[in-house]
């Protein structure tokens, strides 16, 4: 199955204009001007597997001092400010 992600990319107003050109003279979309320009340039990569998590659980508690339930507190711990 093929994901795609919409994403926004800030270009050079001339770069922009020539690839709508270049879409408008082929009779195909800037979405896919962009595609074949990023395959060419990557070497056209070819799709990989979709990355799996696999869980590990352990038993025990956390160390005194470390409270789960507060992300800032956490950090701080983690960083050695707490």
């Amino acid at each position: 199955m093929l994901l795609c992600m919409r994403t926004t990319v800030i270009l050079n107003d001339e770069l922009l204009r020539a690839a709508k050109r270049q879409a408008a003279d082929e009779g195909t979309t800037l979405k896919a001007v962009l595609e074949q320009a990023l395959r060419a340039y990557l070497g056209n990569p070819a799709p990989r597997e979709p990355f799996r998590l696999r869980w590990r659980t352990y038993k025990g508690r956390p160390r005194p001092g470390v409270r789960l339930d507060n992300n800032a507190a956490l950090i701080d711990y983690m960083e050695g400010h707490g």
